[in-house]
């Protein structure tokens, strides 16, 4: 089975001592309203590192250099009751970029301290691994979401 490719992408900037992270609320479209990375998908003879630049551009209007991308790893998303949504995401940060983060007609981004990302107003996995890779950790995961296509019902992670 060959998923949809993506990124995403999370910028981090150290302000008054704390880390801050980016995120964007979504305007429309599969996960609106929720604060989600740059990112989306790949396009045809894209690899994840171009998109991730060209999405974070097209986005919050922010130029990065693909050799500072840091690669976190990568998340399955499997929806069985509504299978167009199941994709495979590859996840970066980045600390640094030129330009200034602004809205786009994607996202309206905000920087959040690490220790008060909305978790709450993010897709149900973000809770099980976006924290970890934040604090420099990596992630292989599979999310299997519920009939209400929101909650996740079930995990896993490769077996090594």
């Amino acid at each position: 089975m060959s998923l949809p490719q993506v990124c995403v992408c999370y910028l981090l900037r150290e302000r008054d001592g704390r880390t801050e992270v980016l995120l964007g609320r979504k305007r429309h479209g599969l996960g609106a309203g929720y604060w989600v990375g740059l990112g989306g998908k790949l396009e045809p003879g894209e690899d994840a590192v171009d998109a991730a630049v060209r999405e974070s551009f097209e986005e919050a209007g922010v130029v990065i250099d693909p050799g500072v991308l840091d690669a976190r790893g990568r998340l399955t998303y499997l929806f069985p009751h509504r299978e167009a949504w199941s994709q495979e995401s590859s996840v970066f940060v980045c600390r640094e970029w030129a330009g200034e983060p602004g809205p786009s007609d994607e996202l309206d981004p905000a920087w959040f301290p690490l220790d008060a990302v909305p978790l709450d107003e993010m897709w149900d996995d973000a809770s099980r691994w976006l924290p970890g890779v934040l604090a420099g950790g990596t992630v292989r995961r599979t999310f299997v979401f519920g009939p209400d296509l929101a909650t996740v019902v079930h995990e896993h992670s490769p077996v090594a």
